[in-house]
């Protein structure tokens, strides 16, 4: 008799010969097998070993194991229309729409309507698909080919170019840890924009970087709360206002207390005033007041 995982072999090897399952399409996983098929752990492990040993499969990280193409199967014909620039530009399109979290390689080849073995012909995996996302998306910010005169208009521009971004691919925020830089032509453009601003301001190379971090820092910590607050709308299925408008009885409780004066009396004057929150707005604000600052303080002579 026909051991259990020999079955389960040429079973899976049946579908992929049929096209049931195609070149770079994910074959049953272990788990799938045991339920599917009602075997142990143990013997599901060997039926995808023994597939992989013959060629039929292979793993491939972060995204499972596959069919592989092999010369003497029938493979899905290469769109010769597809390029690398219409697989990153796809695979922004999903971050825009759903957030990083929802890109994979899967993901992207279903919206190209290609298989996904077609895009490792131009993306080694999708680590280098992100940093691919992120220097393409770097690169719609022109910076001006005739920058404007003093440090403080640099600063100002890069910064404003930066909130764009941000606000455009709110995703970006996330996916760029501040103590680990990216060494990205298209960011590295605008590293070399702030150096250039204060290349003639006589500071030191330590207060030269801690100026470039404290500037990008502040755009990139405030533009984190663009992507947590569409992840929150996604969640909710509220707005900012309407998640706000429903809390309002809670607000009462915490005004009819008296436990906090000092807020009640802020939160009336707000109203009052017609106060309506803005992340424009509040970025306007904080830019002023930091120049203000690093004016005042180690570029006071500049």
């Amino acid at each position: 008799m026909e051991p259990p995982y020999a079955r389960i072999v040429t079973e899976i090897r049946r579908r992929i010969d049929a096209g049931e399952l195609k070149p770079g399409e994910r074959v049953p996983s272990t788990r799938q097998i045991c339920q599917e098929w009602g075997v142990a752990l143990a013997t599901a492990t060997k039926a995808l070993t023994a597939l992989s040993q013959s060629g039929d499969v292979t793993a491939v990280p972060r995204v499972g194991t596959i069919v592989a193409e092999r010369a003497d199967r029938p493979r899905e014909a290469p769109d010769q229309r597809l390029t690398a620039a219409e697989i990153i530009r796809a695979a922004i399109d999903i971050a825009d729409a759903e957030g990083l979290p929802a890109v994979s390689m899967r993901g992207v080849a279903a919206r190209l309507k290609v298989g996904p073995m077609s895009l490792y012909r131009y993306v080694h995996n999708k680590d280098d698909l992100i940093l691919m996302m992120i220097d393409t998306a770097w690169g719609e910010t022109a910076l001006p080919a005739a920058p404007p005169d003093g440090w403080r208009a640099r600063f100002e521009t890069a910064a404003r170019l930066q909130w764009t971004l941000h606000r455009r691919h709110p995703w970006l925020a996330r996916a760029m840890p501040l103590s680990r830089p990216l060494l990205l032509g298209n960011m590295l453009a605008h590293a070399e924009w702030m150096f250039q601003a204060m290349a003639r301001l006589g500071l030191s190379a330590e207060t030269m970087m801690d100026v470039h971090i404290t500037m990008y820092s502040y755009v990139q910590g405030l533009a984190v709360n663009l992507d947590a607050e569409a992840e929150a709308q996604a969640d909710t299925g509220q707005t900012q206002e309407e998640w706000t408008d429903g809390r309002a009885a809670l607000f009462q409780e915490v005004v009819a207390s008296g436990a906090f004066p000092a807020f009640t009396d802020v939160m009336a004057r707000l109203e009052g005033a017609g106060y309506d929150f803005s992340y424009d707005a509040l970025f306007e604000f904080g830019l002023r007041h930091l120049l203000d600052g690093l004016a005042a303080g180690v570029l006071r002579d500049a």
